[in-house]
């Protein structure tokens, strides 16, 4: 069963000058150590391009779940969601995926009376964009 579905569009071009403030603290507070050395590069145009499909993966994740908690408050306020607890991750080889810590995972678990949820992610990079679908099911 089909909990929720979540998209979401990034422009590169804006993220990229988000990221070059490095005085923001933005790349530290909304990705985990290992999301930012798999999006490590001496090209910032790359760099940009990894992470604003991170961050598009993170953001349609929210979504989704705010879809599967339809008509209910939000399990966490947004003030207290910390983005890093949405970790993307590869499979080893090279394909997308969702790894939950924290608050978060507890979260979401108690979607599903405590099993986890499926949580399907495809990150897409095309011009000047960045896009990303998650759809969270029911095992």
């Amino acid at each position: 069963m089909i909990l929720g579905l979540g998209l979401d569009v990034v422009d590169v071009a804006a993220f990229a000058e988000q990221l070059a403030d490095g005085a923001s603290g933005f790349v530290a507070a909304t990705f985990r150590p290992g999301e930012r050395r798999r999006g490590a590069s001496d090209d910032p145009q790359r760099r940009a391009l990894h992470l604003a499909g991170r961050f598009a993966a993170k953001e349609a994740f929210v979504k989704a779940w705010s879809a599967a908690r339809r008509g209910q408050p939000p399990a966490l306020a947004p003030a207290d969601l910390d983005l890093r607890e949405i970790e993307v991750i590869d499979d080893g080889f090279g394909r997308p995926a969702v790894r939950l810590h924290g608050p978060v995972r507890a979260a979401v678990e108690q979607l599903t009376e405590h099993v986890p949820p499926t949580v399907h992610l495809s990150i897409s990079h095309d011009g000047g964009g960045a896009a990303a679908v998650v759809v969270l099911e029911h095992p």
